[in-house]
């Protein structure tokens, strides 16, 4: 990955667990263009800048949970001997300093700015829900006319037809 990585592609690398938005180590390492081993040893030696609110350890389950989601892609996160961190939105922060380069500081930038972008997605949705659920207390009977009208619309009653006898039957003469 190269310096220009969108928001949105950082996007795709946000996973949710334990409840937090976290990027693994592997992800930061190639968007920060370090080795996994290299990311980690750094962090190792300022380990005072991460705690646990800030960075963890997957444990094997979780990692084997994450995983399986990517069955048919190859994503460069198989074949560890150890399990990766996470990082959270502070633990990427806190990345910054560790980490002095110019590509830290970029990258970091367009990360903090997927982890906003996330944040205002979650907000939104919890806005549209709770107008939604409002909206149907509302308007709850209008609502169960229209749906409905809406419903017979779509399924309108069977046309019944008229049924022709099938087989032969007598030959009706014509008269003039």
């Amino acid at each position: 990955m190269s310096q220009s990585i969108t928001p949105v592609q950082i996007g795709n690398l946000i996973y949710h667990i334990r409840g937090k938005a976290v990027i693994l180590d592997s992800d930061l390492a190639k968007m920060y263009q370090v080795e996994t081993k290299v990311l980690n040893q750094a962090v190792r030696r300022n380990i005072g800048r991460f705690p646990s609110d800030f960075m963890f350890k997957l444990t094997k389950s979780e990692y084997k949970n994450l995983m399986s989601q990517f069955v048919t892609s190859n994503n460069g996160h198989g074949g560890r001997r150890y399990m990766p961190y996470a990082f959270t939105e502070q633990g990427v922060a806190m990345l910054s300093g560790v980490l002095n380069s110019d590509i830290a500081i970029n990258v970091n930038i367009n990360i903090m700015r997927a982890f906003v972008q996330i944040r205002r997605l979650g907000m939104t949705v919890v806005d549209l829900k709770r107008k939604i659920d409002t909206m149907e207390k509302k308007y709850d009977s209008q609502f169960r006319v229209v749906f409905k009208a809406i419903q017979q619309l779509l399924d309108p009653p069977p046309v019944k037809k008229k049924k022709q006898k099938m087989g032969f039957g007598p030959i009706k003469k014509k008269t003039s």
